[in-house]
């Protein structure tokens, strides 16, 4: 198996990565929301644009 940041060998310790870097970098995208699974459930779609409404500061008039 290799890693699945940098495809070098997994080392026993940080699988399925390769080092604590790469595992480290794996985090910060699950985070970030560098990762997401996309839906089409209109639920969601409602949800999210809800949350994005609520994360815009208002327009200055």
């Amino acid at each position: 198996m290799s890693c699945p940041i940098c495809a070098k060998q997994t080392d026993k310790a940080y699988r399925p990565f390769c080092s604590r870097r790469c595992a480290d970098l794996d985090l910060g995208k699950w985070l970030t929301g560098a990762y997401a699974v996309p839906s089409q459930d209109p639920d969601d779609i409602e949800e999210a644009a809800r949350l994005g409404t609520e994360d815009t500061p208002p327009k200055p008039h």
